[in-house]
């Protein structure tokens, strides 16, 4: 290949000023986590999805790989290049336009790079609901979204970003547009082509558009924090809520007291209510479609007769969007926080319901007697089974030898728990290559082969993303 012909191939594209190849890229290069920094041969920011198409039939014609970037805000080290400084990082922050709203079929078209937090703006503007809500909603894009099935804590009402997600449009290995935006609700001709790309990490195509389902707003929502002896008095409390407030509960956090602690002593203006001395507490939501005394009252009802069962010791339901919004804020303060502690093992894990506290119980006692001193950090969204249960370094050692000596065997015991209990070692932060070669250990051959068919048929050259979530030489074995 020649490289100044290739990167004035790009320029001609995109534009000159949109080919970064000086400078400092350290946003484009660098993981959110700061665990790995790769080495860009560009970044190309294209502005439609002709120029993406472009672009990708010549890095095809070059033989040179892509990564495609959103926000940057994944936690498994997908969405930036490996250190080779051969591979384009193929930005779509500039195709950021919502492109349509059709309020009768409760639709929204928007590119790959809107933000999360300003399709939710542009939605409630216009009286809608767009439900999914990240704590790097703010940054993250809505192409990252459903390149990871991102999930949030709304999926216990809404689901994962693909039960969202209508229809795509996506540039192939090949050049070509694949232009799926129809918006329909029943399609039954042939294979759901949408549901190959969405959580494929950038491996298979690249997301440049989608259409999304809008939900009308609320009349109400209540928050509610909750006091909870116990991890089973959780689930004994989600099933009352389910109860009681049926597709109205549209959140339930669960968020372990040192966790808490952490928020308490690296944001101190932040107020975590109660004394601290219950080892769970719970926040959920109740969105109701009839008035705010209507929620207030399933609400209330729902904590007396959990306070009557004794799965709850005390609570406060917020009095106003301001309090709702701090008690909110508490949970999503819980990674920064943790990030403030210092480098920690994080573990994306998802199980059953039904037997979350009997692996959180096995797995505590696993990590205290073989990793003495180790701090766990667990919250997450117990509505839909998914925990991070996430592992800090003894007090006072130092955090950076821990990850280094220690993130293998403790993720072998977390993860040879998570298979006994039939689970899931990503639930929603991906594979990336942070978790590729674990990925082969947990995964079912045979899953694993139709996977790797799909990406060869689809990607023959092992254009996009290689070495993310399969590695680069089985992508193409089959």
């Amino acid at each position: 290949m020649n490289t100044p012909v290739f990167l004035e191939k790009l320029r001609s594209v995109v534009g000159p000023a949109y080919v970064l190849t000086e400078g400092d890229l350290t946003g484009y290069e660098l993981d959110w986590r700061k665990r790995e920094r790769g080495k860009a041969l560009a970044v190309v920011k294209p502005s439609s999805t002709e120029q993406v198409a472009q672009v990708v039939l010549a890095c095809a014609q070059a033989g040179v790989s892509i990564v495609p970037q959103g926000g940057n805000t994944g936690m498994v080290v997908g969405s930036t290049p490996d250190a080779s400084g051969t591979q384009v990082v193929l930005s779509l922050t500039r195709m950021n336009a919502i492109r349509a709203l059709d309020a009768d079929n409760l639709t929204i078209t928007v590119e790959a790079g809107c933000v999360l937090q300003n399709l939710q703006e542009a939605c409630e503007k216009a009286g809608f609901l767009f439900p999914l809500s990240l704590a790097s909603e703010g940054s993250c894009t809505i192409g990252g979204n459903l390149g990871t099935n991102a999930g949030g804590t709304q999926v216990v009402r809404f689901g994962n970003t693909r039960e969202l997600c209508l229809g795509l449009e996506v540039v192939t290995a090949q050049g070509e547009v694949w232009s799926g935006l129809t918006g329909l609700r029943k399609d039954n001709t042939g294979y759901d082509l949408r549901h190959l790309f969405i959580g494929s990490e950038g491996t298979l195509g690249v997301i440049t558009a989608a259409t999304m389902r809008l939900y009308p707003s609320p009349k109400a929502q209540l928050t509610a924090f909750a006091v909870l002896p116990s991890l089973q008095d959780a689930v004994t409390l989600l099933g009352l809520a389910h109860q009681h407030l049926s597709a109205g509960l549209t959140g339930f956090e669960v968020m372990g007291q040192f966790a808490l602690g952490l928020v308490k002593k690296h944001f101190p203006d932040q107020r975590v209510p109660f004394d601290g001395t219950s080892p769970y507490c719970v926040v959920l939501e109740n969105s109701d479609s009839e008035s705010m005394e209507h929620a207030r009252t399933q609400l209330e009802r729902l904590l007396e007769v959990a306070m009557e069962n004794g799965c709850v010791s005390d609570a406060v339901v917020a009095e106003s969007l301001a309090q709702a919004r701090a008690l909110w804020h508490i949970r999503e303060s819980i990674p920064l926080a943790q990030a403030q502690e210092g480098l920690n093992i994080k573990h994306d894990i998802s199980i059953a319901v039904s037997r979350i506290p009997e692996f959180v119980g096995l797995a505590d006692a696993a990590l205290a007697k073989a990793f003495p001193g180790v701090r766990l950090v667990n919250y997450g969204h117990l509505g839909d089974g998914n925990l991070h249960y996430n592992v800090q370094a003894p007090l006072g050692a130092d955090a950076e030898a821990f990850l280094r000596d220690q993130e293998a065997p403790i993720n072998a015991v977390v993860y040879a728990l998570v298979d006994v209990f039939n689970g899931s070692i990503s639930a929603e932060h991906g594979i990336g290559s942070l978790k590729r070669d674990t990925l082969t250990k947990h995964k079912s051959p045979v899953a694993l082969g139709l996977m790797r068919s799909i990406k060869s048929a689809l990607d023959p050259q092992n254009l996009f993303n290689p070495g993310r979530m399969l590695s680069s030489s089985a992508a193409l074995d089959s």
